[in-house]
């Protein structure tokens, strides 16, 4: 018997395709972050990191510390009832009423929504303002004295003992702030918010001194309903006066007596809105004078500043060492 291994051919060793490089496998490691040289060059930059960590956290302590005081003063106010009565016995006169321009009472108006707009319209606050005199402690105030409770005013903007502005602002601004800057600087100290399940609203106000929010959270109450009974009123008493004049001009029974209707609700509106001091909301809990300050969260701005010095010191450390790392010879 003769041996087949003599007659099968001779095994080749596998060939490379033309232009290929030899496959000598990937080493993972290459790839991977050696967590013991990055500990090592942490360890060489220690003394960078905390010396910068350091110096961040005593520049967060010393801005903390520069920060006045500011304290908040707020209100919780529920929108004032309606009259009823009126509105189902007139809902006949809805149609009329309303190609008159009239609004009855007991109407679909929200007027809750709408006396929150008003509160945050620039008339209002630029009237509000002016009313109270409150540019200076709105634009020139810096801090608050504790002890004797007066505002401390900035001198390289206002002048208290002349009383005159006397800051130099970029153009096109004043040395006066105008009505336009002083009531962008109030929509900052200004909150409103309205919960719409309970429908009540939290007026908030903040400023250095807790005296002076706690005032201007109050005035604002009471001014936003004393404009808003002056406009029912006179949208009352011009309906009124153009609904007599149709009774005059009219000589149809019915339509003399829809007017006659329209007029006593407008008549009942007016007295109505003379009686009640609180128009359009109601305050459930009035602003106070605080005595704990609302802000700055001093304690965290240190924090966040010295993570934030760590973690630039930590970044630099990297950055030294592998942007200047000097390459591997091949």
């Amino acid at each position: 018997m003769s041996d087949l291994s003599t007659n099968l051919p001779p095994v080749l060793p596998p060939v490379s395709p033309v232009g290929s490089q030899p496959y000598h496998g990937i080493d993972a490691a290459d790839d991977e972050i050696d967590l013991r040289e990055l500990f090592t060059v942490l360890w060489r930059g220690k003394l960078l990191i905390v010396g910068v960590t350091l110096l961040f956290a005593i520049g967060a302590v010393v801005y903390a510390l520069s920060l006045p005081n500011i304290y908040r003063s707020e209100a919780l106010l529920a929108p004032a009832s309606e009259a009823g009565g009126g509105g189902s016995a007139l809902g006949g006169l809805s149609g009329l009423a309303g190609m008159a321009g009239i609004s009855l009472p007991g109407g679909g108006a929200d007027k809750t929504a709408l006396g929150l707009e008003v509160m945050q319209s620039r008339a209002f606050i630029e009237h509000f303002i002016d009313q109270h005199e409150l540019l200076v402690p709105l634009m020139a105030a810096t801090g608050w004295n504790v002890q004797t409770g007066e505002l401390l005013i900035d001198a390289d903007a206002y002048d208290a003992a002349n009383e005159t502005w006397v800051r130099e602002p970029d153009p096109p601004r004043q040395s006066k702030p105008s009505a336009q800057e002083a009531y962008e600087e109030f929509r900052k100290v200004l909150a409103v918010s309205k919960d719409k399940e309970t429908g009540f609203v939290n007026l908030s106000v903040e400023h250095f001194s807790p005296i002076v929010a706690q005032q201007w959270v109050t005035w604002l109450v009471q001014d936003l309903n004393n404009v808003m009974r002056e406009q029912e009123v006179s949208e009352a008493e011009r309906a009124i006066t153009y609904l007599k004049g149709q009774v005059a001009n009219t000589s149809l029974t019915d339509l003399q007596a829809m007017f006659f209707e329209l007029i006593q609700s407008q008549t009942e509106t007016i007295m109505l809105a003379k009686v009640r001091e609180e128009y359009l909301f109601k305050t459930i809990d009035p602003a106070i004078v605080p005595e704990q300050k609302y802000g700055p969260k001093r304690a965290l701005i240190c924090v966040l500043g010295t993570l934030l010095g760590g973690m630039l010191a930590v970044l630099l450390v990297l950055i030294r060492h592998y942007a200047f790392k000097p390459e591997e010879s091949v």
